[in-house]
């Protein structure tokens, strides 16, 4: 299922699978950002990464005495997510743990996205309940894909990421596993932006760890257009689009957590989390995305 909000500003389409936004269109150019998820090039628009974020050794977990499969990103992505109440400009949508997840994951928990418009912007509020008898450890972050050129009469030449401080990008270096292993790189140097070329993806994501920046976004020189991100609130910063071509899309993903390191336990108390909730416990976080001109 799929439900719209819009403002004068925007209109916003979210769907139950994954509670991911499917279509922003902004109404004075009529130009959709959302990447519509060619399942031939990368088949989704703004996954939520939970109960973890990127991989896990061996793709196991081991918890209450089980060992689990555990796919990369985790697997709120990966399912229906139920309508809980909309208005003009707000969608509530959430995941109860169930059977299904139990599974794969035995705490019982909710998962609550709220989406709401404010003016040009879009803000994803994440809210993660403990319904266990147990200590609830998790990760979590935002995946949100953004198409790129805006439209058919720019390239991918008219386009680059800016910073909103001058940045040198220390970057965690996950390679080739996919997982942290104590090395890290630099993306530049003293910069405030980064042009998008299929050369700065070619060997997957950069993982850009405490940047001073409070907005990352993705700009089209000469005209201001931009789809521009909060971070401020996040220790990680990822940028990732598909390796092998010319960039089609770019993903700016705010993360509260890391992938598990290289050589580390299955253990998943053992994993690095974005919060630990005893029993009854709540934690949120908030993406804000604005679509300036």
């Amino acid at each position: 299922m799929e439900y719209a909000i819009e403002n004068e500003y925007l209109i916003v389409t979210v769907t139950t699978w994954g509670a991911q936004v499917k279509s922003v269109v902004r109404k004075f150019d009529d130009v959709e950002h959302m990447w519509q998820a060619d399942k031939s090039v990368w088949g989704y628009h703004a996954p939520i990464l939970f109960p973890h974020t990127g991989k896990v050794v061996d793709d196991l977990i081991e918890t209450k005495g089980e060992v689990y499969q555990a796919k990369q990103h985790g697997f709120a992505r990966l399912m229906e997510h139920t309508l809980v109440r909309q208005t003009e400009d707000t969608i509530v949508m959430e995941l109860r743990s169930s059977e299904e997840t139990l599974r794969i994951f035995p705490y019982a928990f909710r998962l609550v996205s709220t989406f709401t418009l404010d003016e040009d912007t879009l803000h994803h509020k994440l809210t993660v309940e403990n319904w266990d008898a147990d200590k609830l450890y998790f990760g979590i972050g935002y995946h949100p894909a953004f198409t790129v050129p805006f439209d058919e009469e720019h390239t991918l030449s008219d386009y680059e990421l800016r910073f909103s401080e001058p940045e040198s990008p220390l970057c965690i270096n996950c390679l080739p596993l996919g997982l942290v292993h104590g090395d890290f790189y630099m993306l530049g140097s003293n910069i405030r932006t980064i042009p998008i070329t299929r050369e700065l993806f070619a060997n997957d994501s950069h993982c850009m760890v405490n940047l001073k920046s409070h907005k990352l976004g993705i700009y089209e020189k000469g005209t201001g257009r931009g789809v521009v991100c909060d971070i401020s609130e996040f220790p990680y910063a990822l940028i990732w689009s598909m390796p092998g071509g010319e960039p089609r899309f770019v993903c700016i993903e705010p993360w509260h957590s890391l992938p598990s390191p290289e050589g580390g336990s299955i253990r998943w108390e053992e994993k690095p989390a974005a919060a630990i909730l005893d029993p009854g416990e709540s934690w949120s976080c908030n993406l804000s995305t604005s679509f300036v001109r």
